[in-house]
């Protein structure tokens, strides 16, 4: 028994010490560390090239716009009388949009891995504030339970009290045959 006694007194301390880190880690975060929004501006040039490529290659623009210059250059080869720069299997289109993948996949890959960055350090620190309001509401619960149990002691000594002045009030005759 003096074991779990124990237990319980090294288990709320290790829960204090964890709520007082997540605290100050809390206030911290108030007091200046900066957001998402403050740490874009923060960026290598590198990062805003990538993230900028990643958006516009991920747009309906840019689907639109290299669908037009597609069809363009096809229907300008296969219909032009005079000079056909690449002629029916498209090989210098084929060269081209090769070019163009060769180079966005990596553009495309950096942005991703930060924005993989960002996440992660987002749920981390949902983790925290999870773990945060558990350790809170586990306090909160022992504190109702320490409230009950002073309710009910305090209940249990008005009850053997009434009980004391009930037996004592039975033993002595009252006056008048009053019962």
């Amino acid at each position: 028994m003096e074991r779990l006694a124990d237990l319980k007194v090294e288990l709320r301390a290790t829960e204090e010490r964890l709520l007082t880190e997540l605290r100050t880690l809390r206030r911290g975060l108030r007091g200046g560390q900066e957001g998402p929004a403050a740490a874009a501006g923060r960026l290598s040039m590198g990062q805003r090239i990538a993230d900028s490529v990643a958006a516009t290659m991920g747009s309906w623009t840019f689907i639109i716009i290299q669908t037009i210059l597609l069809m363009l250059w096809i229907a300008l080869n296969i219909t032009a009388y005079v000079q056909r720069w690449d002629p029916y299997p498209f090989i210098l289109l084929n060269l081209a949009l090769s070019f163009q993948a060769a180079y966005a996949a990596p553009f495309i890959m950096m942005s991703q891995n930060r924005q993989q960055d960002i996440d992660r350090r987002s749920a981390d620190n949902d983790y925290q504030i999870n773990i945060k309001a558990e350790l809170e509401i586990e306090l909160l619960h022992q504190k109702l339970d320490q409230l009950r149990e002073t309710e009910v002691f305090y209940l249990t000594e008005a009850v053997k009290e009434l009980t004391a002045l009930l037996r004592k009030a039975k033993i002595e005759p009252a006056p008048d045959g009053i019962v």
